[in-house]
């Protein structure tokens, strides 16, 4: 896993060198003044050399000033190192994510999602930079500090030195605690995160049923969860810091104690005292080091696990080696022998055979979870097929790359999504890059140019997030416009308007109507009435398609199609 971690590393070498290079030398430098103390108070101060000392002490100053840009150096652009990383590993997960098939975002919260690209990877820069940096920095120092104390006193050396494992050995015992504590922190923000996801994307709901007590009391339950797992990371850590804390004052105080004694006895020079007190403290610095590493690395690794689980997703429905792009298809397609399931799970749709011509506009009728939606998720590759082959022009759609594929096909929901932005950026999603004129074009075409110059904004009319200060017919009109935009040769119309009044859906299925013209169109619809116009229609049962034709020939033929017309119309 740490072998991963620092791959991330290899396109910023050069910053992490001069980082590096300029924390190794700082540290050097941490012990120039505790040597230089040493020398002004048992060589210089003797002879009363004054000009002597003045220089030295100006000369101090000077390595102090070195010192003091070497920091700025590390703290400025060490942090950008870690920002750097954590960026790209965000910026990876994100373009993983918008690779991952259908299935996932079945199963997945979206807070969760949420949650994984932003808190999971806080702490990662921070690793980044304090990691293996103060971990080389302070084993450096801890080793530069001790031969320098050991050069003025060994035994004294020797007897402080015997605390340090100890320490270490602390500093891990908790950091394991602490690496559990936060892994299972991460999960309770991602609960969190998707439970006031779900609450404000929801908020007309919750209002409309009066249950706003009940959203309250739930969000105290994922609220006291997470305070609580917060509470346990920070009393480990807590009880790290506090223990740590007390060793080092014990060790300070037993420089003190037992270096008094060695200069009582003539073991030490007050210079040698004065200094081994202060590299003591360069000694323990170190310590303080490791043990903020140690508290840091179990939130940074906690966080790269879930980032690596949620990157090592397969994304299952991925363009194969030899997939050629795919344009100007014409729409003929073939189901041939088609059988899939969900999950691996039985099959919902077993041996569909069906062939849709050029031009055709076919729909699909049927009672619900029949698989109509389903045979129609299965072209565009949404999910894949278990056994079989889908065919467009003759061609398997697993030998197309799944963009040039979808750029030929054309989605218009039931349920809307629009982004949270204007009506031109909205309708400008069907073609990237397209210009005014077109825009202006597609909305037309769609009835949608009325709405818009009602507007005082016009096309800059800001609509909300999921397009909330727009009616019902307003969105299917706008999503009718994106799609005018895409022009493709092949159109799927999902319930497009069974959720719209009967006069809206009247003015809607005109749009519809001029949308098909001249593409092959699959209708899934549940109102026959929209459908009466198909040039074929064909009934889905949980066995499979059980007739088609024509409208008047399956009302005459008295089977599946005419009961469900009997049921909707009464006749």
């Amino acid at each position: 896993m740490l072998k991963r971690f620092f791959s991330y590393y290899r396109p910023y070498r050069g910053l992490f060198i001069i980082d590096f290079g300029c924390a190794i030398i700082a540290a050097i430098l941490e012990l120039a003044f505790p040597l230089a103390v040493n020398r002004v108070i048992d060589d210089l101060l003797p002879g009363g050399e004054w000009r002597v000392i003045l220089w030295a002490c100006i000369g101090l100053l000077g390595i102090f000033v070195v010192s003091s840009f070497l920091n700025y150096v590390v703290t400025y652009w060490g942090h950008k190192l870690g920002i750097n990383i954590e960026t790209d590993m965000r910026k990876k997960l994100f373009d993983h994510v918008q690779r991952l098939p259908f299935r996932f975002f079945d199963n997945a919260k979206t807070g969760h999602l949420v949650s994984r690209m932003t808190n999971d990877l806080m702490d990662i820069g921070e690793i980044a930079h304090h990691g293996p940096e103060d971990l080389f920095i302070a084993v450096m120092t801890l080793v530069g500090a001790f031969a320098l104390m050991a050069s003025i006193n060994m035994d004294l050396a020797i007897l402080t030195f015997v605390v340090v494992p100890l320490m270490i050995y602390l500093s891990l015992f908790f950091g394991r605690k602490m690496s559990v504590a936060f892994r299972r922190m991460f999960g309770d923000i991602a609960d969190f995160n998707a439970r006031v996801e779900n609450n404000v994307t929801g908020m007309r709901v919750v209002q409309a049923f009066a249950n706003e007590d009940h959203e309250i009391s739930q969000f105290a339950i994922n609220n006291g969860r997470f305070r609580r797992t917060k509470l346990v990371a920070y009393r480990i850590m807590a009880w790290n810091s506090s223990i740590s804390y007390i060793l080092m004052k014990f060790v300070s105080i037993f420089v003190l104690v037992c270096g008094t004694w060695f200069v009582i006895e003539k073991g030490m020079s007050y210079g040698d005292f004065i200094a081994f007190v202060l590299l003591s403290n360069v000694f323990l610095a170190p310590i303080k080091q490791l043990n903020s590493v140690i508290e840091t690395y179990p939130k940074g690794i906690a966080g790269f696990r879930r980032f690596e689980e949620l990157l090592n997703t397969d994304t299952e429905i991925h363009d194969l080696p030899d997939a050629k792009e795919v344009s100007g298809l014409k729409g003929n397609i073939t189901y041939n022998n088609v059988c899939f399931g969900y999950e691996g799970k039985d099959y919902i749709l077993k041996g569909i055979d069906l062939q849709i011509r050029e031009g055709e506009t076919v729909a699909l009728v049927g009672p619900s979870g029949a698989g109509k939606t389903t045979i129609c998720s299965l072209l565009p590759r949404f999910y894949d097929i278990a056994e079989g082959e889908v065919t467009i022009d003759g061609i398997d759609i697993r030998q197309m790359t799944l963009s040039s594929l979808r750029s030929q096909i054309g989605v218009v929901q039931q349920e809307v999504f629009l982004f949270d932005g204007t009506i031109r950026e909205n309708i400008a999603y069907g073609k990237l890059g397209a210009t005014e004129e077109e825009i202006w074009t597609a909305a037309r075409q769609a009835q949608l140019e009325e709405v818009i110059t009602s507007y005082e904004e016009g096309m800059d009319t800001i609509i909300g997030e999921r397009g909330v200060k727009l009616s019902g017919g307003q969105k299917q009109r706008l999503s009718i416009a994106r799609m005018f935009l895409k022009n493709p040769p092949i159109l799927i119309l999902d319930e497009a308007t069974s959720a719209l009044d009967t006069e809206t859906e009247a003015a809607i299925q005109q749009s519809l109507n001029e949308l098909s013209q001249g593409r092959t169109t699959l209708i899934i619809a549940h109102r026959l009435a929209t459908i009466k116009n198909a040039d074929r229609i064909i009934v889905v049962t949980k066995e499979g398609i059980a007739e088609q034709g024509a409208h008047d020939e399956l009302i005459q033929a008295g089977g599946a199609y005419s009961r469900l017309h009997a049921a909707q119309f009464g006749t």
